[in-house]
């Protein structure tokens, strides 16, 4: 388990390090097609694109915020990747293991076995199987709301990746508002400014929005592709709980109908 946590920490790191070097060439790109003037262009041909520095000074304060927002954006997936999922969620074994002592009556046996398994599955056996000696109802009732108290717990979880597809336009369009402004503002004292003398500022202030529409599309859509894959995990994990206590339910109702049937039987025969 520490070699896989570890394993885990690096393969985050990894994926982090190049997200980011993928956000910053890519801003880097766009600042150097489109914030060149013509004339600057045709002055100075050689002129080498604005780095990482020049794109920072182009973002400002806000686009140092938007950067942090898109670190946060990948760390949050690669986690959602490595804890929401089948294996994770659904842990391989623990159904048939568990199936098999609840057929066998040794209920405690089960229950230990999934309060071992810190998955969703797990954690609805394990309150159900709790409850067991009160009768099926009571152990359903106990699995429902345990589900239910899970699963709201991913939905939160994944919560933070539509603040931040929500966020980070808006932080980038507050960074080109103020950036226009501060372009008027140089050029209020003149009579009739030209237009070419506006393009740098404008070209600049459009950064931000760049960067927060390249932040906030991934983090929408994994916001969207999580969102449905746990609605289908919670769903699996829902039946196949129910499915393990389905010999468990038929028996019960046999005892129930037993004695009726033979009471039944007695007062036919009197």
């Amino acid at each position: 388990m520490n070699s896989l946590g570890r394993l885990r920490k690096r393969c985050l790191f990894v994926v982090i390090s190049a997200t980011i070097l993928l956000v910053v060439s890519s801003a880097t790109r766009v600042v150097a097609q489109n914030g060149v003037t013509p004339a600057a262009a045709v002055d100075s041909p050689t002129e080498e694109p604005p780095g990482i520095r020049e794109l920072l000074q182009a973002g400002g304060a806000i686009g140092v915020i938007i950067i942090a927002l898109s670190v946060a954006t990948v760390a949050l997936i690669v986690e959602h990747l490595l804890s929401i999922r089948r294996g994770a969620l659904l842990p391989i074994g623990l159904a048939e293991e568990a199936h098999q002592l609840i057929n066998q009556g040794r209920f405690s046996d089960a229950e230990q076995v999934a309060r071992s398994s810190p998955s969703f599955l797990g954690h609805m056996l394990a309150e159900g199987l709790a409850e067991i000696s009160f009768g099926y109802k009571a152990a359903e009732k106990a699995m429902e709301d345990a589900g239910v108290e899970r699963a709201a717990r991913l939905f939160r979880k994944i919560e933070y990746l539509s603040i931040i597809g929500t966020i980070a336009p808006m932080l980038g369009l507050l960074g080109t508002v103020l950036g226009m402004i501060a372009a008027f503002d140089q050029f209020k004292n003149q009579a009739s400014p030209q237009v070419s003398q506006f393009a740098p500022g404008i070209s600049h202030a459009l950064v931000t929005t760049a960067m927060g529409i390249i932040v906030a599309v991934p983090a929408l859509a994994g916001y969207a592709i999580f969102r449905n894959r746990i609605d289908g995990l919670v769903a699996e994990a829902t039946l196949m709980a129910e499915h393990l206590f389905s010999d468990f339910k038929r028996r019960t109702l046999s005892k129930r109908k037993s004695p009726a049937a033979g009471k039944s039987e007695g007062e036919k025969g009197r």
